[in-house]
């Protein structure tokens, strides 16, 4: 490792909670990700340039979201008895044109859609379904991405 990711791992640790460290060279698009003890690697595909060495940001983002509302259902079947042995969620992100959001506020331009598949393993009534659907949408990275986010970011 060189001294200058050297010094990036040393900047995070295990007692880091909410700190992520992100560092890549100017030269590509691969980048470390250190959050807490935790390292991985994002990246583009080889079709856009990258070398693939790792999911893209937005796989990155689909992910966080999957594993939130994955974790939020669980809990709340857990909390509640009920007989859920396994979710699974598949996303996906793409474009849309805002005219084509019936839905939606914005009507020009372009949006960002995600779409979100659910399965729920187990000997769950209908109504326990329709109550852990409605659960998943509450899991704080969902409610996060569909709330006005503030981004503050300075030169360090």
């Amino acid at each position: 490792m060189d001294d200058a990711r050297h010094e990036t791992a040393k900047t995070v640790g295990p007692d880091d909670a909410g700190t992520v460290v992100v560092h890549g060279r100017a030269s590509g698009f691969t980048q470390e990700i250190l959050a807490g003890r935790h390292r991985l690697h994002s990246d583009e595909p080889a079709s856009a340039g990258g070398t693939d060495v790792g999911p893209s940001p937005y796989d990155l983002l689909l992910a966080a979201l999957g594993a939130c509302t994955s974790m939020t259902v669980g809990m709340y079947a857990r909390r509640k008895g009920w007989p859920l042995e396994e979710v699974r969620v598949t996303l996906r992100h793409s474009k849309i044109h805002a005219a084509d959001c019936v839905e939606c506020e914005i009507r020009e331009g372009m949006l960002d859609r995600i779409e979100q598949d659910i399965h729920f393993a187990g000997s769950l009534t209908n109504e326990q379904r329709v109550k852990l659907l409605e659960i998943a949408d509450k899991c704080p990275v969902h409610r996060t991405l569909v709330s006005e986010i503030d981004i503050h970011t300075r030169a360090v």
